[in-house]
Parts: structure tokens; C-alpha cells; sequence
């Protein structure tokens, strides 16, 4: 299997890069532990804001509303009783919920070879040589991407996230560069394009591949 590789200029260059098939080709039989991977991301990158008040934290609600007998209504001994408009509420979130989703290695990497495989597959992956933004202007970027017809969502995967690179992304709101090792299927998954330098791809193959 291999793909195009572009020069830093972006123009095509006379060879092609070659990928590992331990990682850009296994089987990928079914989607379950490509779904488990996706949602254990959400889960993992959840704020947990969500906070509810139960009936001993509405304030107010100190006096009984009427007493106990003799009215002919039903017994209250507070108006902030959960079945009452303005009261507590019952199993609501507390804001201590653990949303977390646990992955093992093995099924993690698997499912990040299994997201880039599919990537591949539907060409959506292409190598350059290097990707340099000297003075980190995002005009630079955007054309490099332009000539590389990389114009929806990018993935940028580099051997180091340099602070000029980073700030020549960070105006575009479709790009999204991450290092090398910290490839997830999550991001694999929703890029249209995913490009990767070739020290990167090395250190994909090195920690993906069959020797891993």
C-alpha cells in the first residue's frame, strides 16, 4: 500500500512512501471496537458541570405550609418537597458522576490502526516530507493545504508540534495538528485528510506496528 508524497512546497515528488500494512492495512472485521474507542474519547473529555439541587439545598421551605390535620389536603411538611413546583429535585446530577471509559492498550492501538486502515483505504491519507512554518503565519499553512487539496477537515500529524506550527493552525478551524504518539481513532475517524510528515509516519510505524 502506499500513498503520494508531497515536498514542503507541496508539488509531487518522484517517489512514494510506503505504509507499514501492520498499521494502514489490518482487517477490520466489525465497527465495536472502533465505537467503543469513539465514545470512551467523548466520555473521557466530558465536563462534568452538569449539578442539581436535591430538597435540603433549595433554600426556603423552613415552615410547614399548613398543618397537619383538619384542611382536608394532603400532608406537606415542606414547599420544597420534589413533587412541588420550586423543590428539589430527585436523582438529579451532583456534579461527582464518573463519566469515564476505560480502554486497554492492546484494544486502544488496535482501533487506532483499524481507524487509520479505513483512512487509507479511502484515501485519505497522504505523506509530505516536512511541514515548516518559519514565522507561524497561517497564510502559509492554508496554501500548503490548498496546493495538497487538503481543504476540509485536516488532521496534521507531526514528529513535534513546534509553537510556530501550532499558531499557524490555530486560526483555521478545520485543521487540527497533533504529534505522532498521540494519534487517537477518534480524530482518525472524522478527518477528511489526514496528512503525516515522514518522521511521523516512522514513529506511527514504530509504535503501531507488528513489533509493538
Amino acid at each position: 500500500m502506499a500513498v503520494a508524497t508531497y515536498t514542503k512546497a507541496g508539488s509531487a515528488a518522484t517517489t512514494a512512501a510506503k505504509l507499514d500494512k501492520s498499521v494502514f492495512g489490518v482487517e477490520v472485521k466489525n465497527h465495536e471496537l472502533l465505537k467503543q474507542a469513539y465514545v470512551a474519547y467523548l466520555a473521557n473529555g466530558r465536563d462534568n458541570l452538569a449539578v442539581t439541587k436535591t430538597r435540603g439545598l433549595v433554600s426556603g421551605g423552613g415552615r410547614k405550609p399548613w398543618k397537619q390535620k383538619g384542611t382536608g389536603r394532603a400532608r406537606f411538611g415542606s414547599s420544597r418537597n420534589p413533587i412541588w413546583r420550586s423543590g428539589g429535585i430527585v436523582f438529579g446530577p451532583t456534579g461527582q458522576e464518573n463519566y469515564t471509559k476505560q480502554l486497554n492498550t492492546p484494544a486502544k492501538r488496535l482501533a487506532i490502526r483499524q481507524a487509520l486502515t479505513i483512512a487509507a483505504t479511502e484515501n485519505k491519507v497522504a505523506v509530505i516530507e516536512s511541514i515548516v512554518s518559519k514565522e507561524g503565519k497561517t497564510s502559509e499553512l492554508a496554501s500548503l493545504l490548498a496546493k495538497i487539496k487538503a481543504v476540509k477537515n485536516v488532521l496534521l500529524v507531526v514528529e513535534t508540534k513546534t509553537p510556530e506550527l501550532v499558531r499557524a493552525s490555530k486560526n483555521l478551524a478545520q485543521v487540527k495538528v497533533v504529534q505522532a504518539k498521540y494519534v487517537n481513532a477518534y480524530d482518525a475517524l472524522n478527518a477528511d485528510s489526514i496528512i503525516i510528515t515522514t518522521e511521523a509516519l516512522k514513529q506511527i510505524s514504530e509504535w503501531l506496528g507488528e513489533a509493538k
